[in-house]
């Protein structure tokens, strides 16, 4: 019985690191896309809240009124602002996962091509045999007939 070769288990264990990259890359895609539409949320309320009070003009609005909706603004802006950041860390964190996969991906590819390699070596090894053994068979045929 054939020994196993231990490159299929190191072949199994970079596909299963690849693929728990792929999940952690996919994790931070739908991670930055939900950032982002928070982000877009925040944005368009600044806009409704900004159009809100430019169909305001022309009426009398109080001074504690303006007042309260710009610290509101500012409030808006604020998270904004930390949304922002949200949203620079997580494309920062999905580069860093996405160069993670495609290293595991190099990996998983790089021990595929050397087992690649064993098997056409292996191959070519059992070929040469069989053809010297069909040498040796030809030859022995040949001498036998050449003996009747």
């Amino acid at each position: 019985m054939a020994r196993p070769n231990p490159l299929l288990t190191v072949l199994k264990l970079a596909q299963d690191a690849e693929e728990q990259a792929a999940l952690q890359l996919r994790s931070a895609q739908l991670e930055l896309g939900r950032l982002k539409q928070q982000l877009d949320a925040l944005n368009q309320y600044r806009l409704d809240y900004m159009r809100q009070l430019s169909g305001q003009e022309g009426k009398n609005i109080s001074a504690s009124y303006y007042q309260q909706f710009h610290r509101f603004i500012k409030q808006i802006d604020q998270a904004i602002g930390q949304q922002v950041q949200s949203v620079t860390g997580a494309e920062t964190q999905l580069e860093h996962r996405r160069r993670h996969w495609l290293e595991k991906q190099q990996k998983r590819k790089a021990v595929e091509l050397l087992l690649k390699h064993k098997a056409d070596k292996r191959e070519a090894k059992e070929a040469r045999l069989e053809q010297k053994l069909l040498d040796e068979f030809a030859m022995q045929q040949f001498i036998r007939k050449g003996s009747h």
